[in-house]
């Protein structure tokens, strides 16, 4: 098939009848859920560029057919920034509120795939699997999440009795078929409107007989039997495009994912109990820094809409000539910036890496990495503080619609806009700045890729300061 249309999304969704749960209450369908009906145009809207801009969205695979570009492997810079405008155009659809886009996780199949041999160190067949799988991930177009961490209770066996590996994904169990797997993981954003779940290892494990039941590396359909996702609230309460112009498009939803012994055949297992190659798998494939990649490209597009929006408030307002307003924009250029650069240093230095791929250069992207999570949230206060009680007097669209129009039209108008105009403008800075929706972004955006301080240990590690000592050994040297 390969790059398939919104039609085929929301159809394939209808059917997969994954067990889903709201509120208590399990989904029936999820295309048509009032939380998460908009997310699912959202995506499938995202689906339907790759038909209306094939040459930019998509590219020829071998056997003729199209797929779509965030599941290309890289042989040259010119494909790679092929790769950097199709996560753009992606991400410029939501102003990068949505994280989870298909294509995050596309990238790192294809680092994966490509490192295939990495796997079958570990046991043939797992490379051919890993192998397989992207090829059917991109001839099926599938749309993809994953888990990122287990349950965190307590080290120890707490009151209830149940320590973090008590409640951890484990392997309980081999069979002729395949494995089976019992626990539970978290998070997995936009869990109820994929086809299919990505389980990798996210945290180093101990390399010991005891952890080995949590190396696990697999993929696995959303409906299996035993599979059950438990969501959040919902942020998108049904309200209009006007009234909460992000929420009512964009809200991903978080899941808790439970696993109860869930079968997962052979062809579908990447790795087993090896727990040395779990540790390694990001780094080694090169999936991280092509994550890293699709990252960067989005934290550039959403600094760039903050940007726009701080500007267009200040316009609105007439205080673009005042100094602490000046200052703030100043602020969120400079932060716009360092994301371009960064993103710009990454491509410009992208080298073949040991399993052919042209990979992105990883200290760049790293660096953008550790900065947008603590970048983002000043941004964000940033609008709060320049658009002040603004945020608080903006009617609802159903207000406009009432006997109360002309006394908003008098006194809610601005010097840079009649009153729908700006209360629009502050309603969207609400959903960024003040609304469940916003709130969720700002904590979304500090974990991103997880606990920042283990984030800055990583790149310590990954960062050889070894030829800078030495120039300071240098020096000192010609002191004396």
């Amino acid at each position: 098939m390969g790059a398939r249309s919104g039609n085929n999304y929301l159809s394939a969704m209808r059917k997969l009848k994954a067990e889903v749960w709201i509120g208590g209450a399990r989904v029936e369908d999820v295309t048509i859920h009032p939380a998460l009906v908009h997310c699912a145009r959202s995506i499938a809207s995202l689906y339907d560029m790759q038909g209306e801009h094939p040459e930019a969205m998509t590219f020829r695979t071998a056997d003729g057919d199209r797929a779509g570009m965030s599941f290309i492997q890289p042989k040259s810079l010119e494909e790679v920034r092929k790769r950097t405008a199709m996560f753009r155009r992606w991400a410029e659809y939501s102003h990068g509120m949505l994280g989870r886009t298909p294509d995050y996780l596309n990238t790192s199949l294809a680092a994966m795939a490509a490192a295939h041999e990495f796997f079958a160190a570990s046991d043939t067949r797992f490379g051919a699997n890993i192998a397989n799988y992207y090829g059917e991930a991109r001839k099926h177009d599938w749309c993809a999440t994953h888990t990122l961490l287990n349950p965190h209770a307590s080290r120890a066996a707490g009151w209830a009795g149940h320590s973090d590996a008590d409640l951890a994904l484990r392997l309980v169990d081999r069979t002729g078929e395949g494995m089976v797997v019992n626990g539970c993981r978290m998070l997995a954003t936009l869990g109820p409107l994929s086809e299919e779940l990505l389980v990798f290892p996210s945290t180093l494990l101990k390399e010991e007989a005891a952890d080995e039941p949590y190396a696990l590396a697999f993929a696995i359909n959303c409906n299996a039997k035993g599979l059950k996702f438990i969501c959040r609230d919902a942020f998108d309460a049904g309200r209009s495009h006007f009234d909460a112009p992000l929420a009512s498009r964009f809200d991903e939803m978080d899941c808790v994912v439970i696993f109860d012994n869930v079968a997962v055949p052979w062809e579908r297992v990447f790795l087993c109990g090896d727990v040395a190659r779990c540790n390694r798998l990001y780094g080694e494939t090169n999936a991280v820094v092509n994550m890293m990649h699709q990252v960067a490209v989005r934290d550039v597009v959403k600094s760039e809409f903050m940007l726009g929006l701080a500007a267009k408030i200040a316009e609105v307002s007439d205080a673009t000539g005042l100094p602490h307003v000046r200052e703030r924009l100043a602020e969120m250029i400079m932060t716009t910036e360092v994301m371009r650069a960064c993103l710009r240093a990454g491509e410009a230095d992208a080298a073949p890496d040991r399993w052919g791929e042209l990979v992105p250069a990883r200290a760049p992207l790293d660096t953008a990495r550790n900065l947008f999570p603590r970048l983002y949230p000043r941004l964000v206060e940033i609008i709060q503080l320049n658009s002040s009680s603004s945020l608080m007097t903006a009617p609802s669209e159903a207000d406009f619609a009432s006997a109360l129009l002309p006394e908003i039209e008098r006194y809610l108008a601005a010097a840079g806009a009649p009153a729908r105009e700006r209360v629009a403008l502050y309603r969207l800075a609400w959903d960024v700045a003040g609304s469940a929706f916003g709130g969720r972004q700002t904590l979304y955006e500090r974990f991103f890729f997880g606990d920042p301080v283990r984030m800055a240990s990583t790149l310590v590690d990954n960062t050889d300061l070894r030829p800078l000592m030495r120039r300071v050994d240098d020096f000192l040297k010609r002191i004396d």
